[in-house]
């Protein structure tokens, strides 16, 4: 594959995996309702892992926007190739997300409240304090493209468990960090999904939460940005 297909391939996984466990628990009359955040956690866990496992040789499977720049800020990727990336990753959010729509149509019909249709896309504050929210995601994804970055340089040799570290991380930043806004860390996971919220023909699905979005897109950016820089001075 190429690095643009193996992005975009990836990052759909990615995100088929984690909107339709968010799905599973949220919509009324699924086999998984009411099941919590622990598998929520688990579910981008795991679909961390089978993207990454997908796309690690074609693309070093960035599968995030902020992966991509806190890289190129660290000096560890092109910028020319960053731009190429994000158009993949968000394509590939577009893809993920309306996948799991086709999967829970019938739920996504059963559900009455919309803020739930809505939680199965993107995130939404458990308290909405915009500065705090903007906080918790920046220092969130600051602390995972580090441990990215020091993974990178580690170089561990896990053969075909090699994206297992990655997938770790997330599932430890969503049960420790993930309380107070459903830990975005990738702006390509919100908005992707987000747009695609708006533009599905989903039945009584109400606000589709603009006045938020901004905050799972600068956070993340932040954060990468703040690691990038830090970790050539370590």
């Amino acid at each position: 594959m190429t690095p643009f297909v193996s992005e975009l391939i990836g990052t759909s996984v990615l995100i088929s995996f984690g909107t339709s466990v968010v799905a599973n628990v949220l919509l009324d009359k699924t086999k998984g309702n009411n099941a919590g955040l622990i598998v929520i956690t688990f579910g981008w866990a795991i679909g961390v892992f089978v993207g990454v496992f997908i796309s690690a040789d074609d693309s070093g499977a960035h599968l995030n926007p902020a992966v991509s720049i806190g890289l190129a800020v660290a000096g560890k990727f092109p910028w020319e190739d960053v731009p190429g990336f994000v158009l993949a990753q968000f394509l590939g959010a577009f893809i993920g997300s309306t996948i799991t729509y086709l999967i829970y149509k019938d739920h996504f019909s059963a559900t009455k409240d919309p803020s739930l249709k809505l939680a199965v896309f993107c995130n939404t504050p458990a308290i909405s304090k915009p500065f705090n929210n903007l906080i918790t995601e920046t220092l969130a994804t600051f602390i995972f493209i580090l441990s990215i970055l020091f993974i990178q340089k580690g170089e561990m040799k896990l053969g075909a468990l090699d994206a297992l570290p990655v997938a770790l991380l997330v599932l430890g930043i969503g049960l420790s960090m993930g309380g107070p806004t459903g830990y975005a860390i990738n702006p390509a996971r919100d908005l992707g999904p987000r747009i695609m919220h708006a533009i599905l023909p989903i039945p009584q699905k109400g606000e589709n939460g603009w006045g938020y979005a901004p905050i799972p897109v600068v956070g993340p950016v932040l954060g990468a940005i703040l690691a990038g820089l830090l970790f050539p001075l370590l």
